[in-house]
């Protein structure tokens, strides 16, 4: 069985790691090292928007030393990522230009969303754990360096999650510009988060139990792991274990405390600033127990590669996790269910029945039935105005799971069902988007336009329908005995749209039940 060994190294907020794993078929994947150096890139990027020369000089230098630490370890494949400390920057072009030139490391950057998502799978991938869990209410809190990710589930489904700008380096950066003593740091700090979730109760927990927290990050993880450990509860603790954390700052000093919990000195005051930011997240949702499983940005990105090369799989299905993030929004935004599950057979339909001809993949497929979902969205703020709102609100929400990209390409979907589809010159004045992704857009707006002129009067009037190519055509039968004279009248225009974009006339075909 060949094994493969396989770096992954997250570009941190506060922090350079590097996992090396030996990833074999059938037989998942090992961790044989794990290399971490401290770096506070967060809060040059936070603050000024660029990074010094000497922290560029600095990262370069560590970089350097990850590329030899992989050449010892033989590795043959590594992908590399930014988060937000990078994301950040004004001038992240140059920068990774920069990083690549100097140590012959590519670094791709991840939008917040698709971070969490990784951080999200290497918790999935502990198994049993995880599933048993999550069949209660329970929250994943994601704490980074700027901002925390807190993620909702209901009897196994995620139904939320929101973005707050909470992170660890964050909060320190405000607190020093304060100039209080550290006595006064609690209640300071539990101001500054509870702005934010009292806000964040309001809107997404409201009756909702939450009984569990799942918390992924760098500090609190590594105290209660040790904790639960020696009491052999294996990453569990409950919420008194960060009310006896927290005293123990009032009793101890910070070098005794370093001591005594074996952690780096510098790391203390950002332990101390998740462990009052966790204390109240707790105490908002009501929560009894925390589980630390002790996963990193590492793991889950070692766990995507492995899974893209089928070596291993899960039992967790992370596509309905995306798919339940878009219903969630869609309820949020007063959707019509019954439509979109119509719009979602027909354009799935039309979808699986072009495979040869529109050349998209699994993907792709994902990105159209999360249009259908979300296509309505916009008419929460305005009946008019509905493809540019539906537009806005997709852009400004989250979907976990999704790029920035994926999520651009949703958005102009659902957009352009509405409104004249623009080509490439005008929608490149708004967007980044490149022409690949231009072309997925169009190809995937034409299926969800022709869908929707075949239920213009939201109806569902058709029980059954079929599919079937035949000389240039798309033939669309229709299994219904009601009067289907709107459908035909307006199909004309949305065919003409999907002609264009396929060469391929459709046509409806009635079949009367007798």
């Amino acid at each position: 069985m060949a094994v493969k060994t396989f770096a992954a190294i997250d570009v941190g907020s506060y922090e350079l790691s590097m996992k090396i794993f030996e990833v074999a078929k059938n037989h998942g994947m090992k961790e044989i090292d794990h290399i971490r150096y401290s770096i506070d890139m967060g809060t040059e990027s936070y603050t000024t928007g660029k990074l010094s020369y000497d922290r560029v000089e600095e990262l370069c230098r560590i970089l350097r030393e990850f590329a030899d630490i992989m050449k010892t370890y033989q590795v043959s494949d590594y992908v590399a990522y930014g988060t937000s400390a990078i994301r950040e920057t004004e001038n992240t072009g140059i920068l990774l230009d920069q990083i690549r030139q100097r140590t012959g490391i590519k670094i791709g950057i991840l939008s917040n969303s698709e971070q969490r998502f990784l951080d999200y799978k290497s918790i999935a991938f502990q198994g049993e754990g995880f599933q048993k869990i999550i069949e209660n209410g329970t929250a994943i809190v994601d704490i980074g360096g700027g901002s925390i990710q807190v993620s909702l589930f209901d009897k196994d489904t995620l139904v939320s999650t929101q973005n707050m700008k909470l992170g660890v380096l964050r909060l320190r950066e405000r607190l020093t510009h304060l100039d209080a003593s550290f006595s006064h740091y609690e209640e300071l700090l539990t101001e500054l988060v509870d702005s934010q979730l009292v806000v964040y109760k309001k809107l997404y927990l409201r009756d909702r139990e939450i009984k569990n927290i799942i918390v992924v990050d760098d500090y609190i993880s590594t105290l209660v792991r040790k904790k639960s450990i020696n009491q052999g509860k294996s990453g569990y603790a409950g919420k008194e274990l960060f009310k006896d954390f927290l005293k123990a700052y009032e009793t101890k000093s910070i070098s005794e405390l370093s001591k005594a919990w074996d952690m780096p000195e510098e790391n203390m005051y950002l332990l101390y600033i998740s462990l009052v930011m966790m204390k109240r997240i707790m105490e908002t949702m009501g929560a009894e127990l925390i589980w630390a499983p002790g996963v990193t940005l590492s793991d889950g990105i070692a766990y995507e590669y492995a899974e893209k090369n089928k070596m291993i799989a899960s039992a967790h299905d992370f596509e309905q996790d995306i798919i339940a993030c878009a219903h969630s929004i869609s309820k949020r935004y007063q959707g019509s269910k019954k439509r979109s599950e119509t719009l979602e057979q027909i354009a799935l339909t039309i979808f699986d029945s072009m495979k040869k001809i529109h050349g998209l993949g699994k993907r792709e497929r994902l990105l159209l039935q999360i249009s259908t979902i979300l296509h309505d969205c916009g008419k929460y703020v305005s009946m008019a105005n509905l493809g540019e709102c539906s537009y806005s609100i997709i852009m400004a929400t989250e979907i976990i799971g999704l790029s920035h990209m994926e999520r651009e390409i949703v958005a102009n979907v659902v957009k352009y069902n509405h409104l004249d589809f623009a080509y490439y010159e005008e929608m490149s004045r708004y967007s980044m988007m490149d022409r690949e992704a231009y072309l997925k857009t169009a190809k995937l707006t034409a299926i969800l336009r022709l869908a929707n002129g075949l239920d213009r009067s939201h109806k569902q009037k058709f029980k059954n329908f079929k599919t079937s190519l035949k000389d240039n055509q798309l033939v669309i039968t229709v299994d219904t005995n009601e009067d289907i004279t709107l459908e035909r009248g307006l199909f004309g225009a949305r065919a003409e749209f999907f002609e264009e974009v396929y060469s391929i006339r459709p046509i409806i075909r009635q079949k009367r039940t007798i």
